[in-house]
């Protein structure tokens, strides 16, 4: 997801997003032990959303 699309969710949903993320990373770690690996770049992706999220809850944060 874009940060523009991000911002428009509520911050509940923002947490439940995260903890999906970080499921899905886990997963991904799993694979990768197992050498089922399909998708490497997502490790990326998925780490570089999950700091999107984190800088949109700490700048909400701050303005409140």
């Amino acid at each position: 997801m874009k940060a523009k699309e991000l911002r428009e969710l509520t911050d509940e949903e923002l947490k439940q997003r995260i903890k999906d993320l970080k499921e899905e990373l886990f997963t991904l770690r799993m694979e990768k032990a197992m050498h089922r690996l399909a998708q490497p770049h997502r490790f990326k992706e998925i780490k570089r959303e999950i700091a999107r999220i984190l800088t949109i809850l700490n700048e909400r944060r701050k303005v409140s």
